[in-house]
């Protein structure tokens, strides 16, 4: 088996390399480089560069509004996008809604959502976990109950990724308290402007507000809001955490860290040898290599199985937040003491007080807890070997 590139996939690489060289404006590109929150009006700016490029939807068929591009080609741009300091695109939208409503979706539903999806005018946010509803997901209790051409929303869910900036959110409601608990779950479309929806922020440890508590309190939702079938949303859920998993592996952001690793690894510090010649961390950032890059054939396999995403997406989930927990435990090692002291207003660019450490260990701290997370949204990894065990191996 060939593991090179060809050339036609090397010179879509260029394409690649010289449009984000030509248009990935200047200021989005330093913040991004220096591991700096990009602000939703960047995001959106970002977006709208590449969908007036017919890039929007590098993962999207011609049909949507994608690009088109066969999995190879995706891993590429991504690859490229995150070495050049381009901010993630939203996959709340692009990633995990989009396929839902591409495939369950009626038509109006596409006509209606998708457009606004890929050319980033629509902000999305996740409605999934609840207090006592996360890894068994099954156990939520925000109910949707169906007055005449309206579902009255009332519940509550947590740890919203960004919920403080999105348009819409996709959730998991109770539509009926019958039978098992995966039954009688909806999937739900709601604007983020209906009355009852209140949003309040989760301050983490890095000093972020990344992630919200969203409160519905007898939010009306239009019942032609719902995807699909009424009590059938548990597989659309299912279907849905098959891309977020996959989405998860992260390989062009965990290439891009491992390059800023090495970099920092060749740093003298304080008259000291680099920390490359330490014969115990370069046998560490060798393993840790070669894991990426196993990763990503993986990731590759996966994505060329034209059934999509199934359980393996769970494989992909393990490996890739462990690894990106490990590359950043890493470079907090690597900054050494600069990289201990951390200050939330030093990662703003404009910042002129005292600094502790080098500019380049600042973020260091902040990543490390930030990366915590890793290993548990998007199901638990513990909740993942269960599925591997189950549906893959058939244990």
């Amino acid at each position: 088996m060939d593991l090179n590139y060809t050339p036609e996939q090397e010179a879509f690489r260029a394409e690649v390399r010289q449009f984000l060289d030509e248009n990935l404006p200047d200021d989005i590109r330093e913040r991004v480089q220096k591991r700096l929150r990009p602000d939703k009006a960047m995001t959106e700016r970002w977006q709208k560069i590449l969908f007036d490029k017919g890039w929007g939807a590098s993962t999207w068929s011609k049909e949507f509004g994608g690009t088109g591009w066969d999995p190879i080609q995706q891993i590429i741009f991504e690859e490229e996008c995150a070495l050049a300091g381009a901010p993630r695109q939203l996959d709340f939208g692009l990633r995990m809604v989009a396929p839902v409503i591409m495939t369950f979706g009626n038509d109006e539903q596409k006509q209606r959502f998708l457009p606004g999806i890929v050319s980033g005018e629509d902000w999305w946010c996740q409605g999934y976990s609840e207090p006592g509803a996360g890894s068994d997901l099954a156990s939520l209790r925000t109910s949707a109950k169906r007055e005449g051409e309206h579902y009255i929303v009332n519940g509550q869910k947590t740890w919203t990724t960004l919920g403080q900036h999105a348009d819409w959110i996709f959730c998991l409601v109770r539509t009926s308290t019958e039978g098992k608990t995966q039954q009688g779950i909806s999937f739900l479309l709601i604007d983020m402007n209906t009355p009852g929806i209140e949003v309040r922020p989760i301050i983490m440890l890095d000093g972020e507000h990344e992630i919200n508590e969203v409160y519905f309190d007898n939010v009306k939702v239009p019942a032609e809001n719902l995807i699909g079938e009424e009590n059938q949303g548990w597989t659309y859920a299912k279907f849905l955490l098959g891309h977020e998993r996959t989405g998860l592996a992260n390989v062009g952001q965990w290439k891009a860290a491992m390059k800023r690793l090495k970099e920092v690894a060749r740093e003298e510090q304080d008259g000291q040898r680099p920390l490359i010649e330490n014969t115990r961390f370069r046998d560490r950032l060798a393993q840790l290599d070669a894991e990426l890059r196993a990763l990503e054939l993986t990731v590759l396999r996966v994505l060329t199985d034209k059934r999509g995403p199934g359980p393996q997406a769970s494989i992909l989930k393990i490996r890739g937040t462990e690894i990106g927990q490990q590359l950043f435990e890493m470079l907090m090692e690597a900054g050494g003491q600069d990289a201990i002291a951390y200050i939330p207003e030093a990662l703003e660019l404009d910042y002129n007080g005292p600094r502790v450490g080098s500019a380049d260990a600042t973020p260091a701290a902040g990543d490390y807890f930030n990366m915590r997370k890793l290993s548990i949204f998007g199901g638990s990894n513990e909740i993942q070997r269960n599925i591997i065990a189950q549906l893959v191996l058939g244990l």
